[in-house]
């Protein structure tokens, strides 16, 4: 009897889940199709703290009953359940066995060989970590890649300080590697692993 009273204390989820949830999807492709590019992600939630709104939208698109999601340990068991409830998703608590680990904490972000980076036959079952923080800039460090016109510079407040690296790291893994969505509480940007730094 305690799940239906638990439930009932859950924040909603979209008000039009098939309408929000293509939206959102359109907003995370348009996004790895555009890498290092800030984009307004528009269709939000109410999620708990720490949950972004942007942070929930995209897992109430993208995750399902079969999609394996990890939090860092600073997110509590309220934020979980709203996920859980909304997606029917599985949390696990290894992050190399998550398909988006996210990370509400950057003290927490697991190190890049703890993550999936998926197989030479199936590189999509990677993890994609899905980081927030509190601001996207259009400045910082340029990078280069598919998608962008020569080169592109972009930068979070706070900065991922091993960021280059994880980069060069997914450049050697390369198709294998962990595709990133960094998450402002109004916009999203995508590195994926095809994504390297560019001359500074």
């Amino acid at each position: 009897m305690a799940m239906p009273n638990q439930a009932t204390t859950l924040t909603p989820g979209f008000a039009d889940p098939v309408f929000q949830s293509q939206s959102v999807f359109r907003t995370v492709l348009e996004a790895h199709a555009r890498p290092a590019r800030p984009l307004l992600l528009n269709d939000a939630v109410t999620p708990p703290a720490p949950l972004f709104a942007t942070t929930a939208s995209i897992l109430l698109a993208l995750a399902d009953f079969e999609t394996p999601v990890w939090f860092d340990p600073t997110v509590n068991d309220a934020a979980r359940e709203f996920v859980k409830f909304h997606t029917g998703a599985r949390l696990v608590d290894d992050p190399a066995a998550a398909h988006f680990a996210v990370v509400t904490d950057l003290t927490m972000l697991p190190a890049h060989g703890a993550l999936s980076h998926g197989t030479p036959e199936y590189p999509d079952t990677s993890t994609t970590l899905l980081i927030q923080v509190q601001a996207l800039a259009t400045d910082g460090p340029a990078y280069v890649g598919p998608g962008i016109d020569g080169t592109v510079r972009f930068d979070t407040s706070p900065p991922i300080a091993d960021l280059q690296d994880r980069l060069a790291a997914n450049r050697h893994d390369f198709p294998r590697g962990v595709d990133m969505i960094l998450i402002s509480p109004t916009h999203i940007a995508a590195l994926p692993r095809s994504i390297r730094p560019g001359a500074r």
